[in-house]
């Protein structure tokens, strides 16, 4: 049987595990551009877990502990890696509510429900992939469950099972196997699953050489606290008075003097206002029944709020950390990611509420973008994720926030500012949001950035800088220098979509000049187009190209 500790425990092994070989995962990529970036990741979403794991206390059923795993990976989710693996932990999660301790038969539900909540979330799932690795890992220990087996013996028999099928995914997507890789979410969860398994062995909980977490000792902390404290319980409640004698709230501050301190009672004609700590608060409420019918009745555990505090002082972020949360003052506003300052300036000038940086390789979590909708000002916002890979990390804000959302699927930034441009404040959500994607399909983008690594595209070998054109995110042109890779690409979109309006955004590693001379060339065979030079600002990509 497996206890709430234990998981607790192996859960900060996970995150230890992948932290240590996440540049390994990163760099097993199937296309040869710098959005490697699956580790990272993954070892972020699980070190948001491990950070609010270890400050628990021993003692936790399973059931709990998972429950809190999995809420806190929601919320540290980055990238889709992160979501998938953050929905297996949720559906594991709900196998394991209400359970103490996990039995093998229960942890092979668990893995089963992983896997079911994963492939609900993925519109259209792809086999090869993290995916195929958690369905045949959850269907093999369901056998397994059948027979005369513990929860740790079968937990081991599915991580070779993990390991099998990884493996295999080479031979599920071609794309792998081109480029003599196994699928990077695969490993991610593989690492995962074997740091958990140390803990189950008995062999400990993996360290981390760079930031390891652990568990933290809150035994003693407590233990001070509870000496410190003589009487527990802090009781307030309001007494509606039936009897308005004066003597009343007299009688009645005398009682409860006799049973604890840091007595209050406040009266007047109608009410008796208590407040008194004790180490019974039942004696207190039953005296002041005495008096008349109680109201706003309110107890608190002060040896357990005080023990967590404690704990809080030492491992929590600080106060300033918490989410700024902002008054309603208008109905609609806007969440956009993007990185570089010029896009930044673009989206503040459409009307954008907030900014989050992030965008390829710098994917930022479903709390930093939940954080972002908190502080904006609006019954209903729009998020603009302009990233494929930050798309579900935003869907996942809407069961955390109250307020109305929107998630546009914008892929690129430009698909972004499209989408803004559109916007109509006259017209409902609903009707803004399908005008606005819209809009942004309207819109093809292209890239020109370098290869992170030699790999081989479409039958070509690729060698580690050289610069590569990519049009909606595949890549079609291999070149040496980026002015000529941006002028083929533009072109070719130009001719697909008799295109009449062509935007150069240049980043952070190209300049005004070079971006004028690529204007130039455009102009020189795209005869019909307005052509326009916008400092983007952008990291990674030498140029965005926007046509439409």
């Amino acid at each position: 049987m497996i206890n709430g500790t234990s998981l607790k425990n192996a859960i900060i092994s996970a995150a230890n595990n992948i932290d240590n070989s996440k540049t390994a995962v990163d760099a097993l990529n199937v296309f040869p551009v710098p959005d490697g970036d699956t580790g990272t990741n993954m070892s972020m979403t699980m070190r948001a877990a491990a950070r609010e794991l270890a400050i628990l206390p021993d003692g936790l059923g399973a059931g709990e502990v998972a429950g809190k795993a999995a809420s806190a990976l929601l919320r540290g989710a980055r990238g889709n890696s992160g979501v998938i693996l953050s929905l297996i932990f949720r559906g594991f999660s709900k196998a394991l509510k209400d359970h103490t301790e996990i039995d093998a038969k229960t942890l092979a539900k668990a893995l089963e429900e992983g896997a079911k909540s994963a492939y609900g979330a993925v519109m259209k799932p792809t086999e090869g992939t993290i995916l195929t690795v958690i369905r045949e890992s959850g269907e093999a220990a369901a056998k397994l469950a059948a027979g005369n087996i513990d929860a740790v013996e079968l937990w081991e028999k599915a991580c070779k099972v993990a390991k099998e099928s990884l493996d295999r995914t080479p031979e599920l997507l071609p794309q792998l196997k081109k480029a003599g890789v196994v699928d990077a979410g695969g490993q991610g969860l593989l690492l995962v699953m074997q740091g958990m398994l140390s803990v189950f062995k008995g062999e400990g909980i993996i360290d981390s050489g760079d930031n390891p977490v652990t568990p933290v000792q809150t035994v003693s902390a407590a233990a001070t606290v509870n000496e410190d404290i003589k009487f527990g319980y802090c009781t307030e409640f309001i007494v509606n008075r039936v009897n308005p004698e004066p003597t009343d709230a007299a009688k009645l501050r005398a009682y409860l003097e006799t049973i604890g301190d840091c007595v209050v009672v406040v009266d007047d004609d109608e009410i008796i206002k208590v407040h008194v700590h004790s180490n019974d608060p039942g004696n207190a409420i039953q005296a002041g029944l005495k008096y008349g019918a109680l109201v706003n009745i309110k107890i608190d555990n002060m040896r357990y709020q005080h023990s967590n505090n404690v704990i809080e002082q030492e491992q929590l972020p600080a106060a300033d950390d918490a989410p700024q949360v902002a008054e309603i003052e208008k109905q609609f506003g806007f969440v956009a990611v993007c990185a570089g300052e010029g896009f930044e300036e673009m989206f503040n000038q459409l009307g954008a509420d907030r900014i989050v940086s992030g965008g390829q390789t710098m994917n930022p979590s479903t709390d930093d973008i939940l954080r972002a909708v908190l502080a904006t000002p609006a019954e209903h916002v729009f998020i603009l994720p302009n990233n494929k890979n930050i798309i579900m990390a935003a869907e996942q804000v809407v069961p955390l926030c109250e307020k109305g959302i929107s998630v546009l699927h914008t892929k690129t930034v430009p698909q972004g500012i499209a989408a803004m441009l559109s916007f109509d404040e006259t017209q409902p959500a609903e009707k803004n949001h399908l005008e606005m994607m819209k809009a942004a399909s309207n819109v093809c983008t292209g890239l020109v950035t370098f290869a992170a690594r030699d790999s081989e595209v479409n039958n070509q070998h690729v060698r580690k800088g050289q610069i590569l054109g990519m049009e909606d995110g595949k890549i079609t042109v291999l070149e040496h220098d980026p002015i000529k890779a941006g002028y083929k690409v533009a072109r070719r979109l130009y001719k697909k979509l008799g295109a009449s309006m062509i935007t150069i955004y240049y980043g952070a590693d190209s300049t005004e000049e070079q971006a004028q001379e690529l204007s130039t060339m455009i102009a020189s065979r795209c005869h019909d187009a307005e052509i326009a030079v916008i400092p983007g600002g952008q990291p990674i990509y030498y140029f965005t190209i926007a046509v439409e």
